[in-house]
């Protein structure tokens, strides 16, 4: 696998809603078929969901592993997926959800570039103005500059 953690087949936009479960299950299987984690990953995800909502604003939500279930993540790559109908994430509103699953370490580099990107109101908006999976891609390749 490239040092990228994330390429174009991770990237999907829906018009409609989902379920805050199904958008989790969405990342993890990205993330499963990217050869990143195992089958696991998903169970880990709600685990993490229960301690600490993965809810981090702008948006934007992160479902990720525990560190208890490290040995399910087999490389490091996102997963980028744009509900235009929206998730409601115990709550919030969320259009954005960004599998992550990072091997050591890495998830916190991944995690200050995705921060970046979502920290600047005019590079949302460019998200969510984006209507293929190849331009949202172009507008997020700068997570794989690590």
């Amino acid at each position: 696998m490239s040092n990228e953690v994330l390429n174009v087949g991770q990237v999907r936009i829906h018009s409609g809603s989902v379920t805050r479960e199904d958008a989790m299950r969405e990342a993890a299987d990205i993330l499963e078929s990217a050869g990143a984690v195992t089958s696991a990953y998903f169970d880990a995800m709600q685990q993490r969901e229960v301690t600490v909502s993965t809810y981090m604003g702008n948006e934007l939500a992160i479902p990720h592993g525990t560190n208890e279930t490290k040995d399910s993540i087999l490389d490091s790559a996102l997963s980028f997926v744009r509900y235009d109908g929206g998730v409601d994430w115990g709550g919030e509103p969320v259009t954005f959800v960004v599998g992550i699953a990072g091997k050591g370490d890495e998830h916190l580099e991944i995690l200050s570039q995705i921060a970046l990107i979502f920290s600047e109101d005019d590079e949302v908006a460019r998200l969510k103005e984006a209507t293929t999976p190849e331009e949202l891609f172009a507008l997020l390749s700068s997570v794989n500059d690590r």
